[in-house]
């Protein structure tokens, strides 16, 4: 095997790093300071880190004014990173607060800048259910259902990331949608207000008419 997965693997053991790339996983864009606040480390130790992971290109900054941004570097450190999770053990609770927080990730979250957690397992089935996407790698049968529901099929397939594919759910143990499509499919969600993101986590809030919308259009029963 000519891939070096003990290096990469390496950069995922740190705490720290794991926690870096955990806040970015949104697909949001954080300053090292509030990067560092995330992580509950000094603004030195936060560098450190930060430096490690653009050199392995698992995380890329922008400058913008005075400030220096840090994001993923695409969608495949956040799919490692899940990947990982499946793996690792839970963490145990030690809050009602961290209980609320797991709760709310377990129900649905988004991971990278695609929908995961129960949700996204249950509407990733109900696409198969209705002969929207194909059951052995989620392709894409039927466009016009998803046209139609407002989610742009046409840039999603213009894009040069993959266009759909599953994503083992770490929560769920099964696969939600991911890929261009994936993300296409969570950007008309939030436009609808059938989702709500979380300010301060990837958690993202199922509203009242998302349930409804979801249950109604594609047969998505979330309980």
């Amino acid at each position: 095997m000519d891939a070096d997965v003990a290096a990469v693997a390496g950069l995922f053991a740190d705490r720290t790093r794991a926690s870096v790339i955990a806040a970015l996983l949104d697909g949001r864009a954080l300053t090292a300071g509030e990067l560092a606040r995330a992580c509950d480390v000094t603004a030195a130790t936060i560098s450190a880190h930060l430096r490690r992971l653009l050199e392995a290109d698992l995380v890329a900054v922008e400058a913008q004014g005075r400030h220096r941004y840090y994001r993923l570097a695409d969608e495949r450190a956040g799919r490692a990173f899940e990947a990982l999770a499946v793996l690792a053990p839970v963490r145990p609770v030690r809050s009602l607060r961290q209980s609320r927080v797991a709760a709310s990730l377990r129900a649905a979250r988004t991971c990278y800048d695609h929908l995961a957690g129960h949700a996204g397992v249950r509407l990733a089935e109900a696409f198969v259910s209705r002969g929207i996407l194909g059951p052995d790698g989620f392709p894409l049968l039927d466009p016009d259902t998803l046209t139609s529901f407002g989610v742009d099929v046409g840039a999603a397939g213009r894009s040069r990331r993959s266009f759909a594919h599953p994503c083992l759910d770490w929560s769920e143990r099964r696969h939600h949608l991911a890929g261009a499509l994936g993300a296409a499919v969570l950007t008309r969600l939030v436009e609808l207000e059938w989702l709500i993101r979380d300010r301060s986590s990837r958690a993202v809030r199922v509203t009242d008419a998302g349930r409804e919308g979801l249950r109604t259009r594609f047969g998505c029963e979330l309980g």
